[in-house]
């Protein structure tokens, strides 16, 4: 499984989830099963919304776990994914119980005091499964 957290320069939460939003657009344009993780319910409500109308020339297909679990990108807290294989975009503070089911994970980090120190544990953690985590800058 391939980890990778990608590093934004600002320390805006709406920066996290647009971003979110981008990187979900260009899995399921490439085919992907994507599982959109929020810290919370009321973060996947947010989701929801934003992915109507972040990108106004293009949809982006994708319904709550408990709505539809088999759409293209879904939005959940800690369901396991109706597809395996998938891509995890990872916005929970802690790591997924389901990571084995995922052929891929990002982890979206931004410049928020608390936010890094719990990315920066979440990376030690994944080494400690035996992952090797990379870091992008965005």
């Amino acid at each position: 499984m391939r980890v990778e957290f990608y590093v934004l320069s600002s320390t805006t939460p709406e920066g996290r989830l647009r971003a979110a939003c981008q990187l979900a657009l260009k899995a399921w344009r490439a085919g992907l099963p994507v599982f959109l993780r929020g810290s919370d319910q009321a973060q996947c409500e947010e989701l929801d919304e934003l992915l109507w109308r972040f990108k106004g020339d293009s949809f982006v297909p994708h319904d709550l776990h408990q709505h539809n679990p088999q759409a293209p990108v879904v939005l959940g807290l800690d369901e396991a994914p109706a597809a395996s294989q998938g891509l995890l975009i990872n916005l929970h503070p802690a790591l997924s119980p389901h990571l084995e089911q995922f052929a891929r994970v990002i982890e979206i980090v931004n410049q928020e005091p608390q936010l890094l120190a719990l990315c920066r544990e979440n990376f030690r953690l994944y080494r400690q499964k035996g992952y090797d985590p990379q870091r992008v800058e965005l």
